[in-house]
C-alpha cells in the first residue's frame, strides 16, 4: 500500500494519522503539488483531477478524497461503526469536514499562510464550524458514539490548525483535540507550506 502525499495538506495528514493510529504500515510517496508533481502525466494517471492523496493499493487500485480513503481503510474496525445509523453519522461529518471544516478553516490558513488575499465570508463559516462542533462536544466526549472514529479524524485534521487561519478553537473542541492527542500512536506531522506554495513561486492546479 503507497500514499501519494503532500506533507502540509491537512487532507493528507488526515490519512496519515488514521494509518498511525490503525498501527498499519504503508509506503509514503511524498508529492510536491507546487514543485509540478502532480502535473505529470503519470500523476494523472493515478488521479485525473491532479490532487492528494491518492492512496494505491497492492492490486493497482487507487482511491482518491480523503473520506473515501478514511472510509476504506476503517472498514472492519472500531473508526467505523458498523451499526446503521452511527454508520451515516459519520458520514454526515465527514461532509460537513469538507464543506464546513476544510472550506472555512482550512482554505483561509492556506491563503493566509501563502501571503494570498482572503476570501471573502470564509472566517464566518470556519468561526460557525467550531462553535457548531463545540455545541456538540459540549455533552460527548467523540463526535459519534463513545469511541473516536473517522469522523473525529477527519475534522481534526484541519480544525487544530484553526489559529493559524485566524480562528480561536472553544473550549469543548480544545478538550477534544486533547483526547485525540492522547490516542495510542497519535502522530503531528503535518509540514508548514513550502516556499514554492506561494503565489507565482511554483507550479501547480491552485495557481
Amino acid at each position: 500500500m503507497r500514499l501519494h502525499d503532500y506533507a502540509a495538506s491537512g487532507n493528507c495528514y488526515k490519512v496519515r494519522l488514521l494509518l498511525a493510529l490503525l498501527g498499519q504500515s504503508y509506503e509514503r510517496v511524498p508529492v510536491d503539488i507546487f514543485g509540478g508533481d502532480t502535473l505529470t502525466d503519470a500523476y494523472a494517471a493515478l488521479n485525473p483531477v491532479r490532487e492528494t492523496p491518492v492512496l494505491e493499493l497492492d492490486d493497482g487500485s487507487t482511491l482518491t478524497q480523503s473520506g473515501a480513503i478514511l472510509t476504506y481503510l476503517a472498514h472492519g474496525t472500531s473508526w467505523l461503526p458498523a451499526e446503521r445509523l452511527a454508520h451515516a453519522q459519520v458520514h454526515q461529518w465527514l461532509a460537513f469536514e469538507q464543506e464546513r471544516v476544510m472550506g472555512g478553516i482550512g482554505a483561509p490558513r492556506f491563503r493566509a499562510l501563502t501571503d494570498r488575499p482572503p476570501l471573502e465570508g470564509r472566517l464566518e463559516i470556519g468561526r460557525g464550524a467550531l462553535a457548531l462542533l463545540d455545541d456538540h462536544l459540549a455533552a460527548r466526549p467523540w463526535l459519534v458514539g463513545d469511541g473516536p472514529t473517522i469522523a473525529d479524524v477527519a475534522v481534526f485534521g484541519y480544525a487544530h490548525v484553526a489559529p493559524e487561519a485566524g480562528l480561536s478553537i472553544p473550549p469543548a473542541v480544545g478538550a477534544w483535540m486533547e483526547r485525540i492527542r492522547a490516542l495510542p500512536g497519535f502522530v503531528a506531522d503535518l509540514a508548514p507550506y513550502g516556499e514554492n506554495a506561494r503565489p507565482g513561486a511554483g507550479r501547480s492546479i491552485y495557481g
